[in-house]
């Protein structure tokens, strides 16, 4: 039996790697963030209790697509688009400097609708190719994720695929 010595505190994130056509959506950090300011990253956020507490239950005790609904919102607030299908890629875990672990949940999904719009975390956005992407200064392990998008759109069995740095 292990003994937890101290309170575990997560919080638990999601972002999105957006594509149109052959492009992928990327923002640039405000300089006032306190993670990674100035970089370039793509939308997402933190799941909040209003995202799922004041919305009916899916059954008697839970709610279902809890992420998915944070994660809509957040892309919605912060560049003012809608997506279609959003699906699982890969989790990242990362110890923030007040010591609470992030977990982060990266998804892919395609561009449905909007024009963006930037909230004021963001101060830049550009849509990029794979390729182009390769010359912005990238939180790193995104390319790597963008990667592992463009080969699941050029048909590659994505269970084959794996992240590689």
């Amino acid at each position: 039996m292990v003994k937890i010595k101290h309170k575990e505190l997560h919080r638990i994130t999601s972002t999105a790697i957006i594509y149109k056509g052959n492009k992928y959506l990327i923002t640039q950090r405000s300089l006032n963030e306190k993670a990674f300011p100035g970089q370039w990253t793509v939308p997402g956020g933190g799941l909040e209790t209003d995202d799922y507490i004041n919305t009916p239950k899916t059954t008697n005790d839970h709610w279902y697509f809890g992420i998915e609904r944070s994660l809509r919102r957040e892309i919605l607030e912060e560049c003012n688009l809608e997506v279609d299908r959003i699906k699982y890629l890969l989790d990242i875990i990362f110890i923030r400097s007040d010591g609470i672990s992030s977990i982060i949940l990266s998804f892919y999904c395609s561009y449905k609708s909007g024009k963006v719009k930037l909230d004021e975390d963001s101060i830049d956005y550009a849509w990029v190719t794979y390729k182009e992407a390769k010359k912005y200064d990238l939180i790193e392990g995104l390319l790597e994720e963008i990667e592992m998008v463009e080969k699941i759109l050029k048909g590659e069995n994505e269970n084959e695929i794996e992240y590689k740095r």
